[in-house]
């Protein structure tokens, strides 16, 4: 049986704030957990709980065979002692060091020789070669965000935390170096939790991913079943489900159903029965749109829309239509100008059944 990681504690932050969070995570080599949801939903204090840098009153981190902490019995192990590499949100470097001199930081107690062995060997991983004597403010944020990183793995830990690697950067920066730190964490070999509120980091970065919301695990799962089949509707909301709308079912037959919504008969697959209340959800991305009379696609599903805005995303585009309901569509910009899109046009907006998820819906729901 792999060895694991058990988080179940609880602590509060101010006067309201409680984090009362419980989630179990295997250390294999490469792992990656993502810590996911909205700013104030507890992640970084996680993180922080996890690193030692701050105390839950109840409950206990168990890191593989070694107790971290445990309320119950008064045991907790120094951060020094957990064997873990922090990156924190703004790289925290040290402006009056050097490159070398922020990597080695945390290397004192190693000999020099075997300490400039370190520092070279990460240097060289992770390509800052001809920077060693370069201060922080000097370096882009691209570079910083590698002498974070690099400062981290020196200290050969058990487990990486990052806070939020890449959001201090510009999108571009982002978008490339999302890539280049997934092969990094991939050759690292070393269990890494990343805690993210962008859907497209987690999905490019993580093996498992934790939902919180509140201080609360709302679920856990590998993050592209969580954002296909979140389980419920707030979950289908913090992991940016464009259309989530409520509905019934009408009829089932086959391994699919008809669900009215607004108005609207839509084709979903489901088990749901006859008469069921559930939410209808749709990413936007699983929506195309095509000019009206032509029938293109093989979806089950042609609504009639119109188009009510259209707004940029960098090379792609979002459309928000009218529908019955209001429904989105990703498009790219070559798409845009081929159907002419714009505010008022007309079109269809074709949705295969598989890609109608839906949520049961409770009697006492505000909806």
């Amino acid at each position: 049986m792999a060895a694991e990681m058990i988080v179940d504690i609880e602590k509060t932050l101010g006067e309201r704030f409680v984090l009362n969070t419980k989630f179990r995570m295997a250390l294999n080599p490469a792992a990656v957990l993502i810590l996911f949801g909205p700013s104030g939903s507890g992640k970084t204090t996680i993180l922080r709980c996890l690193a030692g840098l701050e105390s839950p009153e109840r409950g206990r981190i168990i890191f593989g065979g070694d107790t971290w902490f445990d309320a119950e019995s008064n045991q907790c192990i120094q951060p020094q002692q957990r064997q873990i590499g922090y990156t924190f949100q703004e790289y925290a470097l040290f402006p009056t060091h050097t490159v070398a001199g922020n990597i080695g930081y945390g290397l004192g107690a190693l000999s020099a020789a075997e300490r400039t062995r370190r520092v070279d060997a990460v240097i060289g991983l992770l390509q800052l070669q001809g920077m060693e004597e370069i201060k922080p403010d000097r370096l882009s944020g691209g570079q910083q965000q590698r002498v974070a990183l690099a400062r981290a793995i020196a200290r050969q830990p058990s487990i990486l935390l990052l806070d939020e690697p890449l959001s201090a950067l510009d999108v571009p920066t982002r978008v490339k170096l999302r890539g280049e730190l997934r092969d990094l964490l991939r050759r690292l070999a070393i269990p890494s939790i990343v805690v993210t509120h962008d859907w497209e980091e987690a999905l490019a970065l993580g093996d498992e991913m934790v939902v919180l919301k509140d201080g609360k695990v709302l679920q856990q799962g590998t993050p592209q079943q969580i954002f296909n089949l979140p389980k419920d509707v707030e979950v289908a909301k913090i992991v940016g489900m464009e259309t989530v709308i409520p509905g019934r079912i009408a009829h089932a037959a086959n391994g699919l159903v008809t669900v009215e919504a607004n108005g609207v008969k839509l084709l979903a697959v489901s088990q749901e029965a006859v008469g069921s209340d559930v939410f209808v959800c749709v990413r936007a991305e699983d929506v195309v749109l095509e000019p009206v009379g032509t029938g293109a696609t093989s979806a089950r599903n042609h609504l009639p829309a119109i188009v009510q805005d259209v707004i940029s995303m960098g090379a792609l585009v979002r459309v928000d239509l009218e529908s019955g309901f209001p429904l989105s569509a990703i498009v790219t910009r070559s798409a845009l100008e081929d159907l002419h899109l714009a505010s008022g046009v007309k079109v269809v907006a074709a949705i295969k059944a598989g890609a109608v998820h839906l949520i049961p819906r409770s009697s006492n729901m505000p909806f």
